[in-house]
């Protein structure tokens, strides 16, 4: 099975809001740091705010930040929502009937289950998994060079 972008993206975005926790997210730094269009990548945070997988703030410090905590936010989730079909073949159309097996199959069954299997494996991963080594994604992401830490005192 191979996702779509949007789904590569939706989850890098994701993973980009749990390692800047403290304050919104900016769509621009988003797609600069995963040299993505903001264009493709709003119509992303649409499908993830629909999800409630993120929420949006708005105004001059407005930006995009996790509605719920990583820890909360499965893979399988964030998969669902960005993947518009899961057809692994062409008989997993309800709508195709052009195969004389499609009534009696069992490669359909074997696939339905590989589908169930890797779905199981994505919902055991949550986006708190990927994003667990805060301080490495802050600075591959550049996160730090936008938004200095405050020197402790």
């Amino acid at each position: 099975m191979r996702l779509t972008q949007q789904t590569n993206y939706a989850v890098r975005a994701l993973m980009y809001c749990a390692a800047n926790p403290e304050r919104p997210s900016k769509v621009a730094d988003i797609a600069a740091s995963f040299d993505m269009s903001e264009t493709h990548l709003f119509k992303i945070m649409k499908v993830l705010v629909d999800a409630n997988l993120i929420k949006t703030i708005r105004g001059r410090n407005g930006g995009v930040m996790l509605a719920r905590p990583p820890e909360t936010i499965t893979v399988g989730e964030v998969v669902r929502a960005a993947e518009e079909s899961f057809l692994l073949a062409e008989c997993f159309d309800s709508g195709r009937t052009d195969c004389p097996l499609i009534t009696s199959c069992g490669f359909n069954g074997i696939l339905h289950e590989a589908l169930e299997a890797f779905m199981d494996v994505l919902d055991t991963k949550t986006i708190g998994d990927l994003s667990e080594d805060r301080p490495s994604l802050r600075h591959l992401l550049k996160i730090d060079e936008k938004f200095p830490v405050a020197a402790a005192s």
